[in-house]
């Protein structure tokens, strides 16, 4: 932790099982074929990358590509580090504002994905999943898909005491589907922040103590 980036911006993480499509997706929302690496060999990416988003001058935020968990063809001892470090990082990182999971909508949640909501708790930060690969589902299938997911997410917050908001859609790379939904989010996310900052500034200035 102590070898993050001290930039005063706010960041998005995005996290997911190695081969639910994450570098795929960050492409995608960024309108860049290789910003993310995105291997065929699933597991492969094991840093974190920050990618700065908005205007290069000023940006707005940082994008957070975490290490992929679940699949990675690593040792245990490495898998152990890093399931403690994404535990770290998701309940203590202070400029995170939001956290992005990506799942393959054909297999939907497994036990790790839901077990980020309790590193979460602490932190209130809201969730928003996105049920990748989404092209490979009909209508019907992936209608529900999303409600099984949207009902094991309800379940799993109110077990771990999570009150943060809790968003989710079905999304595909490969059809561009979904995109403008989720861009708005994680738009809407660093713009709160900002007028957050903003505000709190205020109040500082304004305060004679």
């Amino acid at each position: 932790m102590d070898n993050l980036p001290v930039t005063g911006l706010p960041e998005i993480a995005f996290v997911g099982r190695s081969n639910a499509g994450k570098s795929t997706a960050i492409n995608t929302l960024c309108q860049q074929r290789q910003l993310a690496f995105a291997s065929k060999t699933p597991g492969r990416t094991q840093h974190i990358n920050f990618f700065a988003v908005g205007p290069k001058e000023h940006p707005s935020g940082l994008l957070v590509d975490l290490p992929g968990y679940g699949y990675a063809a690593v040792g245990k001892a490495d898998k152990k580090r890093w399931q403690l470090f994404l535990a770290q990082y998701l309940a203590e990182r202070g400029p995170l504002v939001g956290l992005i999971l990506l799942a393959d909508s054909r297999l939907g949640l497994t036990d790790i994905d839901l077990s980020l909501l309790e590193f979460m708790a602490p932190a209130s930060v809201p969730l928003h999943v996105l049920l990748t690969k989404a092209d490979k589902l009909n209508r019907q299938e992936g209608q529900r898909a999303a409600q099984a997911a949207r009902d094991q997410l309800a379940q799993h917050a109110q077990a771990v005491g999570m009150t943060a908001p809790i968003s989710l859609q079905l999304f595909s790379a490969t059809r561009l589907s979904g995109i403008e939904t989720a861009s708005q989010l994680i738009e809407s996310w660093l713009e709160d922040a900002v007028r957050h900052s903003h505000d709190e500034a205020h109040d500082i200035k304004a305060d004679p103590a």
